[in-house]
């Protein structure tokens, strides 16, 4: 039996999945990425083949998805995050219309139809008060880890506001607060509904439209899945069994067994690893406004990224997200 490889590099963690011809999951793995991405990448599917007990020959196709993934050197395809995610997310809840995915450096709002394809996104990228990344700085501060925050944060009785939309001054109001004696878990809960807060502002953007669902390493998070239904006035789906940290990566293995399962009927052969037509390791990331050279090889319908028309005020790094 051959397998497919999903491979999600992200900002600050990397993610993988693998799956089997049914399309079920038979290995995950998760690594923090660090600054090394084409390491990671190596690690990372390491990591997938000794929890997944397979070899490397045994898998077939491998795509990569992410912000890191034109890194992935041994990749047969690269995958849009918003592609990636919109995919996953259909297949596990196909009722979802609406997707928000918490990242450590980035938050993406995406409205998707019934096939899984991309119809509106917005991103926040601009800055660390409305990521991941400032509920963990605000942990640290705290003295607590990453996985004790959301635990922590359902203890508290009266949270405090966190008003400030820039994380410098965020981070100020969460010391003044500890000065002041404010309990630390009624700062952590306050951190997490003004990061709810602003997530849902920007899935208004896109126009919300139920179903919704909850990706990203957020989704292990009660305290802050609670402050997002709050806002929302609705729940929110979350894969069950840790996929919904996986998302991305699930959805760029979807893709890529259906690219495989269409080579295979047609009688085509598979491209070799890092063979996609892209420039490798070295290509310009994706934030890049130069033009990145696309495979020969037509995509099947739902396979190529969607490609929004720009909305006038777009920034570059919106606009590039498409590519």
């Amino acid at each position: 039996m051959s397998y497919v490889a999903g491979l999600d590099i992200g900002s600050t963690y990397s993610k993988a999945v693998v799956l089997d011809a049914s399309r079920e999951v038979v290995g995950t793995a998760v690594r923090r990425t660090g600054f090394k991405l084409a390491q990671a990448a190596e690690s990372l599917f390491d990591d997938l083949m000794k929890n997944a007990g397979l070899t490397r020959p045994q898998i077939a196709y491998v795509a990569a998805t992410g912000y890191g993934r034109h890194t992935v050197a041994f990749r047969h395809a690269q995958i849009t995050e918003l592609t990636a995610h919109a995919r996953a997310a259909v297949h596990l809840f196909p009722g979802t219309r609406t997707i928000l995915d918490i990242g450590g450096q980035d938050i993406k709002a995406i409205r998707v139809d019934g096939g899984g394809r991309v119809r509106a996104f917005r991103l926040n990228d601009k800055c660390a008060a409305g990521t991941g990344a400032f509920l963990e700085k605000t942990a640290r501060y705290l003295g607590l880890s990453t996985e004790d925050i959301g635990p922590y944060a359902l203890r508290a009785k009266n949270p405090v506001q966190i008003s400030s939309v820039c994380a410098v001054f965020a981070e100020s109001e969460v010391i003044n607060h500890l000065a002041n004696g404010v309990a630390a878990e009624d700062i952590m809960r306050g951190a997490m509904i003004a990061l709810g807060g602003r997530a849902v502002q920007l899935m208004r953007r896109v126009g919300l439209e139920p179903e919704y669902m909850l990706t990203g390493g957020m989704t292990r998070n009660e305290a802050m899945i609670d402050a997002l239904e709050k806002h929302l006035k609705a729940p929110l789906h979350v894969a069950p069994n840790g996929l919904g940290q996986l998302n991305g990566a699930f959805g760029a293995a979807l893709l890529g067994l259906k690219r495989l399962e269409k080579l295979v009927a047609e009688g085509r052969p598979i491209s070799q690893a890092g063979q996609d037509g892209s420039a490798g390791p070295t290509q310009r990331r994706r934030w890049s406004t130069a033009a990145v050279k696309k495979t020969a090889e037509p995509c099947a319908p739902g396979d190529c990224p969607v490609v929004v028309k720009a909305s006038k005020g777009a920034t570059k790094e919106q606009v590039a997200a498409t590519a």
